[in-house]
């Protein structure tokens, strides 16, 4: 089989696996949420309300149904792509929810793997030019450090540190609630007041980004810091590599043109195991930070045990991680001409 048709192949059945992929996640969701102590009519009206209001709520849930039916009308819904109604959301449907919230979190989690990149990047290319040295002792250690780091300590101890003690740094929102918001085009604070040409209010939407986008990016960059540091060493003693040497070619010149691209292929496979670490770690960040995103709002619904709008947005990352892989994947297979099928 030609390595046109083995890849053909290979993303149609790539493609193929996703709706299991996305069945297998809905029903571990589903389960799990049952699975867990607790009535949710309790968390919603209160343990002393009337057994008569319990029942009519739980009526109005679904939840006095057998487990399987309400398996089985969950799973009609999300067919028709009917992620349900929020209970503790005064009626607004999960895609409203998603819809409302869900442009901050994009716009933490691009930010803060623009930052995870270039850190990462940036350190392990210089840690590897360098074996042996102080340079790369440091990059070594950068990439250990950032990568054990607990998430919440490290945003708690920088919010401490920045945010209350030096007051460089806003903290509890997306923009200042004095200052008009820029106009809602994208839902982007940022990507907004630069296309209505408010430069004013894009600092300002920086400035409330700034922190919680570091913190995030920074221990993240410690994944591609470690990935780019170990292939590079392994690429710069190639025989391709020596080559160039023999021919003279300046070794600045080797390690950027040469070495370099080879060794940043395996950064486009973690890219898509990282999107994912990326909206858990958004979780634990917006939640640290107080920043009103999806994953914020996904936190207060599991406090308040509200099962359609926990299923629905779980789904919804799990979608998103789903066709993020299945593109990574495809993307290198495409630049990768050693992958085989």
């Amino acid at each position: 089989m030609s390595r046109s048709k083995a890849l053909q192949y290979y993303i149609i059945v790539r493609v193929l696996l996703a709706p299991l992929m996305l069945l297998t996640v809905t029903t571990v969701v589903f389960l799990l949420l049952r699975a867990t102590p607790g009535d949710p009519v309790d968390a919603i009206i209160g343990g002393r309300a009337p057994e008569s209001a319990k029942e009519e709520l739980r009526a109005k849930l679904g939840l006095n149904l057998p487990i399987w039916l309400q398996y089985l009308n969950y799973m009609g819904k999300l067919l028709q792509l009917d992620l349900g109604t929020s209970i503790g959301s005064r009626g607004q449907s999960v895609w409203e929810i998603i819809g409302q919230y869900f442009p901050a979190t994009v716009e933490l989690a691009v930010c803060s793997m623009a930052i995870a990149l270039i850190v990462g990047i940036g350190i392990g290319v210089i840690s590897a030019s360098r074996p042996g040295s102080y340079l790369d002792i440091g990059g070594r250690l950068f990439g250990i450090i950032t990568y054990s780091l607990p998430m919440f300590w490290a945003g708690m101890i920088l919010q401490l540190i920045f945010a209350v003690q030096l007051n460089w740094f806003p903290l509890g929102t997306r923009f200042p609630t004095t200052t008009p918001a820029p106009h809602t085009m994208t839902g982007l604070y940022t990507l907004d007041s630069l296309l209505s040409g408010n430069l004013n209010q894009f600092f300002t939407a920086l400035h409330y980004l700034a922190l919680p986008s570091l913190t995030l990016g920074l221990l993240l960059s410690g994944i591609f810091e470690r990935i780019v540091r170990v292939n590079l060493k392994q690429t710069m003693k190639a025989d391709y590599v020596e080559a160039a040497r023999a021919r003279g070619i300046p070794e600045r010149k080797i390690l950027f043109s040469h070495a370099l691209k080879n060794a940043l292929i395996p950064v486009i496979t973690v890219m898509g195991l990282t999107f994912a670490s990326l909206l858990g770690g958004a979780i634990l960040t917006e939640v640290t930070f107080s920043w009103p995103g999806l994953a914020n709002k996904l936190y207060d619904a599991i406090n308040a045990r509200d099962y359609p709008l926990i299923q629905g947005v779980l789904v919804f990352f799990a979608a998103i991680v789903v066709v993020a892989s299945i593109v990574i994947d495809i993307i290198n297979a495409y630049i990768d001409p050693r992958i085989k099928y």
